[in-house]
């Protein structure tokens, strides 16, 4: 197994090139849409992380006790998700049959909690406000080769990443992994 390595930080005229290499995705194929999403997170996830990191910081230093109490909460609710879909087979299920459902259900726990506790506005602006940003620029942004391949490259397994190793957690690269296994598989047999 590859070691974990972070991606390198995109330059800026890759991560936001101009309009030209931006389109809507297309709402009839989700499966399309998801692969694009994956694709781009797995590509751009130092650049992600950086912006998140920046938003971060903005809004820790606004407020860092409300800052603190939302980053305590999301961890131990995804942590806590994680766990149960390991240890019960009917969360697992529900996981791999439903992830968006999933992801959805572990950000509502976590809004509820955080709500409970009173830092609202801070999970609003320093959680909701960097996954929105990423999930927009994954969805827009178009692929390029070099994308492309380092998603294979990732999904084959010969290079992990630490969004691959969140993908995979959250079930999104299950079916990656398979279609590449079966066609090397083939591949050896013949």
């Amino acid at each position: 197994m590859a070691k974990v390595e972070l991606t390198p930080l995109r330059s800026w005229d890759d991560f936001f090139p101009g309009w030209d290499r931006f389109a809507k995705p297309d709402m009839k194929d989700m499966a399309k849409w998801n692969n694009r999403v994956v694709s781009n997170l797995l590509y751009y996830q130092t650049n992600y992380l950086a912006m998140s990191v920046i938003v971060f910081l903005i809004v820790g230093l606004l407020n860092p006790l409300g800052m603190f109490t939302a980053m305590a909460v999301v961890s131990g609710v995804f942590l806590g998700s994680v766990w149960a879909a390991d240890n019960r087979s009917a969360i697992r299920n529900f996981k791999r049959h439903k992830p968006t459902a999933f992801v959805i259900a572990v950000m509502v726990a976590s809004y509820v909690l955080i709500s409970i506790l009173g830092s609202v506005m801070v999970f609003m602006i320093a959680i909701t406000l960097p996954l929105t940003l990423i999930l927009a620029h994954s969805s827009f942004r178009l692929r390029n080769m070099k994308n492309k391949l380092e998603n294979k490259i990732e999904c084959a397994g010969l290079k992990r990443s630490p969004m691959g190793i969140f993908l995979e957690s959250l079930g999104q690269q299950e079916e990656n992994f398979q279609k590449i296994q079966n066609f090397l598989e083939a591949k050896i047999k013949e």
